[in-house]
């Protein structure tokens, strides 16, 4: 059993990316240095909310996807989250500091009630409120039918968003709603197989404000 260790709060983010550093290879069968470094920050961080160094292995991560997420958040667009839990845990204030805003409509006291009335679930509702202001992000983390929709809205001509995250987790279309994202020629981060979620998308979407930042 490991020893509890003493450690200052504002220190346990740095000493936990150190340990996922000098972990990353062994757990990994990776060489990080041979992995772009922006890549290597997002897959860090996901590793880090996740504690799971699989993700190394299993993220996709299309080759515009970091300039033009970069470029989206330093020119103010908003961020939009699939769920309240993505959209409490993106860090507001660095986006804010842009210009943007993030957004997520899921919890609007009409979303409910059109869902029922179309038989689609609150978050592929809640996407169609974007409307024509769109959004520079758009991170699903949680349903498979979000991302599905996102991707039918895109195809159509109704968003244009400089990147799409999905992620969504579980055992229903959620690999393949993932594997549909992989064909597209847009810029995408997803991950392969039934493993995602919030915290996932959440993870990749605060990696990249910080990328903005740097």
């Amino acid at each position: 059993m490991g020893r509890i260790k003493q450690i200052v709060p504002a220190e346990i983010e740095a000493r936990s990316f150190a340990i996922i550093d000098q972990e990353f290879e062994s757990r990994t069968s990776m060489d990080k240095n041979g992995i772009d470094p922006a890549h290597y920050q997002i897959i860090r961080r996901v590793i880090h909310a996740t504690g799971d160094f699989s993700f190394a292995q299993s993220l996709v991560i299309h080759e515009q996807a970091v300039p033009s997420a970069i470029e989206a958040i330093r020119g103010g667009q908003d961020i939009y989250m699939d769920v309240t839990m993505g959209y409490s845990g993106v860090s507001s204030s660095i986006l804010a500091s842009f210009g943007g805003k993030v957004r997520c409509h899921i919890n609007d006291p009409e979303i409910a009630e059109q869902a029922k009335a179309s038989a689609r679930t609150r978050t592929e509702t809640a996407l169609q409120k974007l409307g024509d202001k769109g959004a520079g992000i758009i991170g699903v983390g949680n349903a498979p039918t979000a991302l599905i929709a996102a991707m039918e809205m895109i195809e159509a001509g109704r968003l244009a968003p400089a990147l799409l995250v999905g992620v969504p987790v579980g055992f229903v279309n959620a690999e393949e709603s993932k594997d549909l994202l992989l064909t597209k020629t847009y810029p995408f981060i997803t991950n392969r197989g039934r493993k995602g979620g919030s915290p996932v998308a959440v993870a990749i979407i605060n990696a990249l404000l910080r990328l903005a930042i740097q």
